[in-house]
């Protein structure tokens, strides 16, 4: 079991670094090609797939780092150094957005040519690499693997309204649907990174994960007969994934025995891990004062 599961990270790591190095090697073509176009959409795609190499590079080290054990400086682990890149990503995304919104409005007001047949290529070039990209990433079973491959699904769509920007603009003499296009990928990569960076900031600020209801969790608890109440209830996130949760809980029978108490907390347990997804539980009982 240890040794599939093992199989399974290097597969998965391994899928990550294809997709990223796909990426990348189109972004770098991509930016050339915006230039050489004089195509503004080009080149905001590029900005989009600059932010989804910088997440897949990130993702692929952080995917490595997460196998890491505790140590006495991170006794969590690494888990949450997947937030840095995420803060990284963001910036780099928000300062290439103003650079497209301030290219883009005096090409609205000013509209210029683009190569069109030139735009159409490199659409089709977009979508075959990134189609491949998604293809690599496709049988993956981690979370990593999975958002990965949504963020390139997203891509192909995004290269498919440039085929059909660049299609309509061979015939109609539309040198403004360049700019516009532009402004609408551009605002649609912000409108994903506002909802990522919330969530981001959610879990570094140690709120509770948007999934998980905290009064649902006490009305658990407190359904078993021997619970009195609780307190001192936390629940945070490691990194959107690994859910942390403590509780101290006051008994009703005072002379309850090692073996019920050790019963009780094991039940509890069981529920908080399969019903509510918790991966590090600590349960403290406790009789009035006294701590078991």
């Amino acid at each position: 079991m240890g040794h599939h599961h093992h199989h399974d990270h290097q597969q998965s790591s391994k899928n990550i670094k294809v997709a990223f190095f796909l990426n990348l090697g189109f972004t770098i073509i991509e930016f050339i090609g915006g230039i050489y176009t004089n195509s503004l959409a080009i080149t905001s795609d590029a900005l989009h797939d600059l932010g989804d190499s910088l997440s897949l590079g990130l993702s692929w080290y952080f995917h490595k780092l997460s196998t890491k054990k505790p140590n006495k400086i991170f006794s969590y682990g690494y888990k949450r150094f997947s937030l840095l890149g995420a803060i990284i990503n963001a910036m780099v995304l928000i300062i290439g957005a103003v650079y497209i919104v301030y290219t883009a409005i005096p090409r609205i007001i000013h509209p210029e040519d683009t190569d069109a047949k030139g735009m159409m290529y490199f659409a089709i070039l977009g979508i075959v690499i990134n189609g491949a990209a998604v293809f690599s990433l496709k049988k993956g079973t981690s979370m990593n693997e999975k958002v990965v491959a949504l963020h390139l699904i997203e891509d192909v769509l995004g290269w498919v309204a440039v085929l059909i920007a660049s299609l309509v603009m061979q015939f109609y003499d539309l040198p403004i649907l360049d700019p516009i296009l532009s402004l609408v990928i551009t605002g649609y990569v912000l409108y994903n990174l506002y909802h990522n960076m919330r969530e981001s900031f959610r879990i570094i600020l140690q709120g509770t994960p948007e999934n998980i209801s905290i009064e649902k969790i006490k009305k658990r608890i407190l359904g078993f007969e021997e619970v009195k109440s609780i307190h001192n209830l936390h629940l945070w996130s490691m990194d959107g994934t690994y859910n942390v949760f403590s509780v101290h809980i006051v008994l009703v029978d005072k002379n309850s025995t090692l073996q019920q108490t050790t019963i009780l907390k094991q039940q509890i347990n069981k529920i908080l891990q399969n019903d509510f997804d918790l991966n590090h539980i600590t349960i403290e009982l406790e009789v009035s004062h006294k701590k078991i």
